[in-house]
């Protein structure tokens, strides 16, 4: 029997979301976008992301499977990610995050409502 290459997805994003807060863990996304990003363009390009894959501990992907990657959370199909469609594509990769989105919203409106009275005052 041949060996197969295999990348196997730990979740560990409800932990951190757990540990982090909704706030935190969104900071921790745009951290991880900043490792990927074209510093010229400010967005995961083709290029920025397989030059970057080894952070990723993806050295060896092959340029199709960077593409399926940008193409699998590209919405506006310019090609790139930007920071919206690069946390929602990690959002979506989890799914028990998913299951546990709405507590999340909930969590992030609540948090911008207190923001929004600190303001008022």
């Amino acid at each position: 029997m041949g060996s197969r290459n295999v990348v196997v997805f730990e979740d560990f994003f409800p932990a951190m979301v757990e540990k982090l807060g909704a706030e935190g863990f969104m900071k921790e996304l745009s951290n991880g976008l900043q490792l990927l990003v074209d510093g010229d363009k400010g967005v995961i390009t083709f290029e920025s992301l397989k030059r970057n894959s080894a952070l990723l501990g993806l050295k060896e992907m092959s340029d199709e499977e960077v593409v399926c990657m940008l193409r699998e959370g590209d919405l506006d199909g310019d090609g790139a990610l930007n920071e919206m469609e690069f946390c929602t594509l990690m959002l979506r990769l989890s799914p028990e995050l998913m299951n546990n989105s709405r507590n999340l919203l909930v969590e992030a409106i609540l948090n911008f409502y207190a923001l929004c009275q600190i303001c008022i005052n």
